[in-house]
């Protein structure tokens, strides 16, 4: 598709058949929110996982199913919802082994077990094709407080949980790109991209705390922008301040990549909020609650796009913003 990226085209095809419900929010954020029991609203999300695309045709299939489920729980924390249920639509190759679908159905069941969701529907089907997989994920928060890509404000300050870049360089490591890499640091990077963390208990925390979130899946600067687009203001983000783990910096000295690696890798599914400048003591005191890093990396300012300095305070140039379907 020339021309035509996964935002793109959502925006030109399938953003109008989504006009007739408000809850749909114009196709533009991490779930769709529909009127629930009294004082609640479901949050509804979709994503789905193409082997070769998402994960390796050699990753365990446990691991595989796993991620499958923390892809969508990600986008529910990202709305500060609470999961409950998952439908599963599964194409599965022809003549895929018993034992593999086994291990798949253990990992699945796994992560029910883990985040207290019940598999409640969805469809199975053999395919010719590579392995293609898709989850629908339902969550609840409180009626009106769903955290939204659309509610940043000039002024905030722009926090990441954990770390930044762990899948990118952990990519790498699958793809068998990384020899020179400590194996000990290889296989966390290799653990981070297979089985990424929805920040679950930190979604709903930040109820009432953040302005606006999303989850980071295509990429730290890619990702900021689509708040920043939806929210019609712009970015500063200092790079040095952007949370590294040991085995990224590790990385970056071995000379695997650099920075830009980091910011525009994708499959962190980390959590990337704005909230008010005094509102900051408040998120360091949850941080430390949840035993989870919360890091300020810049703030969000008047006009549009993301810029990104250096320890320099010079702009940075950065080839791409982040990971796009269709070549964008």
């Amino acid at each position: 598709m020339p021309g035509l990226d996964e935002f793109s085209l959502i925006a030109r095809l399938f953003a109008p058949l989504a006009a007739r419900h408000p809850g749909a929010l114009g196709l533009t954020d991490d779930a769709a929110l529909i009127a629930g029991p009294a004082g609640r609203q479901w949050a509804v999300t979709a994503d789905a996982m193409v082997e070769g695309v998402h994960f390796l045709p050699d990753d365990p299939p446990e691991l595989i199913a796993r991620k499958l489920v923390r892809v969508n729980l990600s986008d529910l924390a990202a709305m500060g919802a609470k999961p409950f249920a998952v439908l599963l639509a599964s194409c599965f190759p022809l003549g895929v082994a018993d034992e593999w679908l086994e291990r798949f159905a253990a990992g699945l069941k796994s992560d029910c077990e883990e985040f207290s969701i019940a598999l409640i529907g969805g469809d199975t089907v053999a395919t010719p094709g590579p392995l293609t997989l898709a989850l629908t994920a339902i969550g609840d928060v409180p009626a009106e407080s769903a955290l939204l890509r659309s509610n940043a404000r000039s002024g905030d300050d722009i926090w990441v949980s954990g770390s930044i870049g762990d899948a990118a360089f952990g990519l790498l490591v699958g793809q068998g790109k990384a020899a020179s890499l400590d194996p000990a640091d290889a296989q966390w990077l290799l653990g981070r991209y297979r089985l990424p963390l929805p920040r679950t208990a930190l979604g709903p925390a930040l109820l009432g705390l953040a302005h606006a979130a999303m989850d980071i899946s295509d990429g730290l600067v890619g990702d900021l922008g689509h708040i920043c687009e939806t929210s019609g203001v712009g970015a500063l983000v200092d790079a040095a301040k952007v949370p590294l783990s040991a085995a990224v910096r590790a990385a970056l000295a071995a000379g695997l990549g650099g920075i830009e690696r980091v910011l525009a890798g994708g499959d962190d599914y980390e959590l990337l909020f704005t909230a008010a400048p005094d509102a900051a003591q408040s998120v360091a005191a949850l941080g430390r609650a949840l035993g989870l890093r919360l890091t300020a990396i810049g703030r969000i300012i008047e006009g549009q796009g993301v810029r990104v300095t250096g320890a320099d305070g010079r702009t940075l140039s950065l080839a791409g913003g982040g990971y796009r379907h269709f070549g964008g």
